[in-house]
């Protein structure tokens, strides 16, 4: 792998720590990135909180929306490098072949989606997904793709989705 990598983000549902991932990468990666993020089983709308949280940090939310993983294994879909698993469901689930056969990894990021309490402590909740999603994407970012084999990557990319 050299220079530049497509990304896919999964989750379940896709509104919320898969979408803030794809925001991320896309920013972060400094243009060694084309990160896209979809579902299992998508819920069809980004969640408000979610992009609220993007926005208020500074990241832009124009033209994201929840979509099905099936839109990334169809003929002619982009050929992605790295496919990571954020939601232990998706994880768990048994994904469509994806084309050229990527590299893959799981981060267990807890649901911001299923906080409950006050207004305040949602935002926490999606705050948290952000700031810990932030980390982990940093540190993919600083890794030299370029050096590593397949194996090597999916070893190293699972180890930042354990810090």
């Amino acid at each position: 792998m050299q220079g530049h990598y497509n990304l896919l983000f999964l989750c379940t549902g896709n509104s919320a720590r898969s979408i803030m991932a794809e925001v991320l990468a896309n920013e972060l990666g400094h243009g060694r990135f084309t990160a896209w993020s979809a579902g299992s089983r998508p819920r069809g709308q980004v969640d408000p909180v979610a992009l609220q949280v993007l926005q208020e940090a500074g990241f832009s939310t124009q033209g994201l929306r929840s979509k099905s993983w099936s839109e990334f294994a169809q003929p002619g879909a982009p050929e992605m490098d790295l496919v990571i698993t954020v939601c232990d469901s998706a994880a768990g689930e048994s994904c469509p072949v994806w084309p050229g056969q990527p590299a893959t990894a799981h981060w267990s990021i807890p649901d911001p989606v299923a906080a409950t309490g006050s207004d305040e402590v949602v935002r926490k909740a999606f705050a948290q997904a952000l700031m810990a999603l932030q980390q982990r994407i940093h540190l993919l970012a600083a890794l030299r793709i370029e050096a590593l084999d397949r194996l090597v990557l999916e070893r190293q990319v699972r180890e930042i989705g354990h810090g």
